[in-house]
């Protein structure tokens, strides 16, 4: 779920801290930003899940003459995609965690390249839903120089059957 090029501007990292809320100087101002460790403005931690908007099939994003899922056209307004995240017996599957591992900060100027490789992968009893899968996902971005700047783990988890109802 992330584009194969994300280049890393200052007005993303800017509207990226104000979408979660984080006021520091360091995701604005590029003259504070030279007085710190860093010496330039930086992007926000988990900044690089927006690389998702720079994806041209990104499920989340309406295209152009499609209907969007957002449209309310069920009782949820999401429709089911086939082959997505469903487990076996009729399941459904959840986004469960996200790690990320810092090599160094995004800054200002730097273009990404991501990677996404399947990671581990586990079971577990479930209580109420049979057997849960759980599989990770993890997406490398790189600079233009090729070195490692974060690594993203994302972990999924799939139930064997619908949960029952608790009793």
């Amino acid at each position: 779920m992330a584009a194969d090029k994300f280049p890393i501007e200052a007005g993303h990292i800017m509207m990226f801290a104000r979408s979660v809320g984080d006021a520091n100087n360091i995701y604005y101002d590029e003259d504070y930003a030279k007085t710190t460790e860093p010496g330039a403005i930086i992007a926000p931690p988990t900044f690089v899940q927006a690389s998702a908007q720079f994806d041209p099939d990104y499920f989340l994003r309406p295209k152009i003459g499609q209907e969007w899922f957002g449209s309310a056209k069920g009782p949820t307004g999401i429709t089911q995609r086939s082959g997505g995240g469903g487990g076996g017996g009729g399941g459904g599957g959840l986004h469960a965690e996200q790690h990320y591992v810092y090599h160094r900060t995004p800054t200002v100027g730097d273009v990404l390249t991501a990677t996404t490789k399947p990671g581990k992968s586990w079971e577990k009893e479930g209580r109420r839903g049979g057997k849960l899968m759980f599989s990770e996902s993890v997406t490398e971005y790189r600079d233009q120089k090729g070195e490692l700047v974060v690594t993203a783990t994302s972990v999924g988890v799939r139930t064997e059957r619908p949960a029952t109802a608790k009793e």
